[in-house]
């Protein structure tokens, strides 16, 4: 059952009490997430969009930035959020509620006891994310076509995209990340990463600064030897070593030829002959 709206204007008035430091990385989160949203077109004029709530800091910050934007956009859109009660052992159910009542949108709770059905297929020791997120988007999808949403907004940032994009490479055999936006392989749902271009470390710094109720998770964020741990941990040195090399690396996401990979269903090379080009072609050497 979807809880009513409070209209108490807390949310709204918190933003303008930032002061410093919080007050300009707001705006920055506000100028970048504002920027994905337009370049993707990821919220239209009447959607709604249901933001996923898990209560770590990316889901609390996209959740702050929407609000904030919502406030000032020259669109309408609604904004429900939502949060899957996974049953995870002492987690601290009150939470959520308390702070999602004092923001003055409505929101749903969800409860499903996922967390046994991992914990009884997956052998200890065993990475869990992946059950873990399909079984947690299967309840998303129903939920959003409940509620009436027409997006569905995630809290993946830039290191995630990045991430996803190495494991892909390492463990995979494929040159693929995530998506700022994607559709569903039903058709049905439209997900939407507002996040895109947002550093971790620039969330992190955030929700320590706007103090949001931090939830910890006793599944994937409690496997200290997950492969997207050690990823993380290679960026992060390769950053070091060769400052610049992550911005570079986001960069090239969006700037690929595809005539200077491999993949024959995305270039047609048994056309390609030798002559002379009308108009520079992408298959042509730079002097």
């Amino acid at each position: 059952m979807l809880t009513p709206a409070k209209q108490n204007g807390r949310a709204a008035a918190s933003f303008d009490q930032l002061t410093g430091e919080a007050e300009k990385l707001h705006l920055r989160l506000c100028r970048l997430v504002g920027r994905a949203i337009a370049d993707y077109t990821m919220i239209e004029d009447g959607d709604k969009v249901m933001v996923c709530v898990s209560g770590g800091k990316d889901s609390y910050s996209l959740l702050d930035v929407l609000l904030a934007l919502r406030s000032r956009a020259p669109i309408r859109f609604e904004l429900v959020a939502v949060n899957l009660d996974q049953k995870q052992p002492g987690f601290p159910a009150h939470v959520l509620p308390e702070y999602l009542s004092g923001l003055g949108i409505p929101y749903h709770i969800e409860e499903r006891d996922t967390y046994s059905i991992v914990k009884r297929l997956i052998p200890e020791g065993q990475t869990t994310c992946s059950l873990c997120s399909r079984l947690r988007r299967g309840h998303l999808y129903r939920l959003a076509a409940e509620l009436g949403a027409t997006k569905i907004a995630l809290g993946h940032h830039r290191d995630d995209i990045l991430e996803t994009l190495f494991l892909n490479l390492f463990y995979n055999g494929k040159l693929k990340a995530m998506p700022p936006k994607l559709r569903s392989q039903n058709g049905r749902h439209v997900v939407i990463r507002p996040l895109a271009y947002v550093k971790e470390a620039d969330l992190a710094r955030y929700a320590e600064l706007r103090q949001f109720p931090i939830i910890p998770c006793d599944l994937c964020g409690s496997q200290e030897d997950l492969k997207r741990k050690q990823v993380k941990m290679m960026l992060r040195d390769w950053e070091q070593r060769f400052p610049g090399c992550e911005e570079s690396l986001f960069a090239a996401l969006a700037n690929v030829l595809p005539s200077h990979l491999l993949d024959r269903r995305l270039f047609d090379f048994s056309a390609l002959r030798a002559g002379t080009p009308e108009g520079k072609s992408l298959a042509l050497d730079e002097e």
